[in-house]
């Protein structure tokens, strides 16, 4: 496979692409004309799933550049690995399980750099926070996405996809690898550590 021009220029002519009044070729058959050189069809791929893949990637991006460096690396590398895609499962499964993958190794990677970050809310206004039932939804969200980036990149990884995604434990199983039971170990977990970090944010 050759080169594709990258970043954004090819994304954002996938966003544009109009499929035409003839029926298009599923999935497979794309990936079969990318593999034979023709790159116009990994637009149209683009074009089915980005939503999809952005909806994902989203749940894990502090900012819109950081979504957008966590797309298109999900792009960049689904083209890499293109030729490891047998059909023995939808596209769509192969890419969601890939995507997965990358925001697990953004979540590690910027698990490595939070030492240096703090909730940027004085000690006086997290009591306030313990105190006042009438939290407004936004502090509450900070206060959440906060407590969320105190956990394990794995726990992370599961909460997320299993409240945010609302992704079934055989899916979340299905898409990282995880027996069933590991997953259910793990999100039981994640979920009382997440607790005791909020109650200790009160508390402080």
């Amino acid at each position: 496979m050759t080169v594709l021009a990258w970043p954004m220029p090819f994304i954002s002519a996938a966003t544009s692409h109009d499929a035409g009044a003839e029926s298009p070729p599923d999935d497979a058959a794309l990936v079969r004309h990318i593999l034979g050189g023709d790159e116009r069809s990994f637009a149209e791929l683009i074009r089915r799933h980005k939503s999809r893949v952005f909806g994902t990637c989203s749940r894990f991006a502090r900012d819109s550049h950081e979504l957008d460096d966590i797309c298109q690396e999900v792009f960049l590398r689904a083209y890499r690995k293109l030729s490891g895609f047998r059909g023995e499962a939808p596209f769509e499964h192969w890419l969601a399980t890939l995507t997965v993958s990358v925001c697990y190794d953004y979540l590690r990677k910027e698990r490595r750099h939070r030492e240096n970050l703090a909730y940027n809310v004085e000690t006086s206004e997290r009591r306030d926070v313990g105190a006042d039932e009438s939290l407004s939804a936004r502090r509450a969200k900070e206060l959440l996405d906060w407590a969320m980036r105190q956990l394990e990149p794995e726990d992370q990884l599961v909460l997320t996809l299993l409240e945010l995604e609302e992704r079934s434990i055989r899916e979340i199983a299905d898409v990282t690898g995880w027996g069933e039971s590991k997953v259910k170990v793990r999100a039981f977990r994640a979920r009382a550590k997440l607790k005791l970090i909020i109650e200790e944010s009160h508390e402080s």
